[in-house]
């Protein structure tokens, strides 16, 4: 873990141990430190304390000081637990302060990390400390184990257990409640107007995530996408549901695809133009490792699911996880964005007939959506050592499944919240009211002229891609027969109604 440490400071808790240790591991978002100033700051990454935070140079007092005031940060503990002087400094530690609740909760995480047991007898009594301070991070209800005297809140297991730490961003998300929002824009619009705008968000949704993905499909394949969008959420995830839908996503050519887990490495990112070499932004999860992974991504689904995990934090975690381990060849970041639709709808968190047209606000949003990427994946890539295959294909030579296992998933939560919000907000009710405005058009020109359904629906998608105005070819081919008079009138009313909101 490689931070510039601002002058004059002293790293503290998580950075003093990663740098005493030499953890390889992603640094913290929010990195601690003292200095003599008697002032707290920030600077950069960086929290500024006072020296009177200043503790011992030992495991075990800079261990204490990140478990009182950090977030926990699983990946960095799996690294400094595998040290030797890990379980010793945690033995001693629980031994002179069997009731000290920092004590027990660095006890509880060291066996369930590393799935060795410290020769321990179980606490004494004393109260039940929470594993995750559900005030600094978000947890699920979870479960007493008595053997600490803790109660385990981690909203995964040690396969598959991201964290998201309650940032103000997040903070205000909760506040806001945009669940309750969007089910308000529901109860005051017309059902046939909500219906017909929530089939156009699913069509613009999985249309958005083929076009992302730099593909063009023909229309059939949209609209089976967009089926499966629409029925996110109505059975539990499994391997065999994540499979079926790379199926449905590559389409019947697969003659240059190997549907299933991938069995050779991966990679996203160019290719060296003469030599035709990888050149990765991304490298994916090892094939040996995938088996472990998909089963905790998994066993994570469920368990925050029963366990009350926030909504957005839940499918943020469960989606950005599966495009990070990148499991098949292909397809993968399509799934990725169909698991956000199944968290938010098996979790009710949309409301009823309505998908949230997520893909489509990504692609609006498409640098801030890559940075929010890149945001985890380039630190690991610094982490992973590769080489090229002779298939032009890319190897990796270290254990790499911690990157994968444990990330800080509060960038992506906030992405995906801020996505939210501007669908609650903006899109929803934006595409509700233009439907409102494409009906009073439609009165409006029907009582100029006569016009079938299909012919009308056929003038207005002349008019909006001219500007509101009919082209010479409109003119003088589909609407020929159209009167000077009747065209000015029809103009007049897409001008009034439909020019800017389409």
């Amino acid at each position: 873990m490689e931070q510039h440490l601002p002058y004059g400071a002293r790293p503290l808790g998580y950075a003093a141990l990663a740098a005493a240790y030499e953890l390889e591991v992603p640094a913290p978002d929010v990195l601690f430190a003292t200095s003599e100033r008697h002032t707290l700051r920030t600077a950069g990454r960086w929290t500024i304390m006072t020296p009177r935070y200043q503790p011992a140079e030992t495991l075990v007092a800079h261990l204490a000081f990140a478990l009182r005031h950090e977030a926990v940060d699983l990946g960095l503990l799996a690294a400094l637990f595998r040290r030797p002087e890990g379980g010793r400094a945690i033995t001693e530690w629980v031994r002179h302060q069997p009731t000290g609740q920092h004590a027990r909760r660095a006890w509880f995480l060291y066996e369930w990390l590393t799935n060795q047991q410290l020769d321990l007898p179980p606490a004494p009594k004393a109260s039940t400390a929470n594993i995750i301070d559900p005030e600094r991070q978000f947890a699920i209800t979870g479960q007493i184990v008595s053997r600490q005297r803790v109660r385990n809140n981690l909203p995964g297991t040690p396969a598959f257990c991201p964290l998201v730490r309650l940032s103000p961003e997040l903070g205000a998300m909760l506040a806001s409640d945009l669940a309750e929002e969007a089910r308000a824009v529901v109860r005051r619009t017309a059902p046939d107007l909500l219906a017909r705008a929530a089939a156009f968000l699913l069509l613009q949704d999985s249309k958005a995530s083929y076009v992302i993905e730099g593909e063009r499909p023909p229309q059939d394949r949209i609209q089976r996408w967009g089926q499966a969008l629409g029925q996110a959420g109505q059975t539990e995830l499994s391997e065999d549901e994540l499979l079926r839908l790379q199926r449905l996503v590559i389409g019947p050519d697969t003659r240059f695809i190997r549907l299933g887990w991938r069995v050779q490495g991966g990679f996203v990112g160019g290719r060296d133009r003469d030599t035709n070499a990888p050149l990765p932004d991304h490298i994916s999860a090892r094939p040996d490792d995938l088996a472990g992974l998909i089963r905790g991504l998994l066993d994570f689904a469920e368990r925050s699911e029963a366990g009350g995990l926030d909504p957005i934090v839940a499918a943020a975690c469960l989606a950005f996880g599966f495009v990070f381990i990148h499991p098949f060849e292909d397809g993968n970041g399509r799934v990725h964005r169909w698991l956000i639709h199944h968290v938010l709808s098996r979790r009710g968190f949309n409301p009823a007939g309505i998908n949230f047209p997520v893909s489509a606000v990504f692609l609006e949003r498409i640098e801030a959506y890559r940075r929010t990427l890149e945001h985890t994946s380039r630190p690991r890539l610094g982490l992973t050592q590769w080489e090229t295959t002779p298939e032009l294909n890319v190897r990796v030579l270290n254990d790499t499944s911690d990157l994968f296992r444990f990330f800080d998933g509060t960038a992506q939560s906030e992405f995906l919240a801020a996505s939210v919000l501007e669908t609650v907000r903006n899109i929803l009710p934006r595409e509700i009211d233009y439907l409102g405005r494409y009906d009073l058009a439609k009165r409006r020109a029907q009582s100029v002229l006569e016009m079938p359904d299909h012919k009308f629906d056929l003038m207005l998608g002349f008019l909006r891609q001219n500007g509101g105005r009919f082209s010479k070819r409109a003119r003088e081919r589909e609407f020929e027969a159209l009167t000077d008079e009747e065209v000015s009138a029809i103009e007049g009313i897409y001008a009034d109604l439909l020019l800017g909101h389409g």
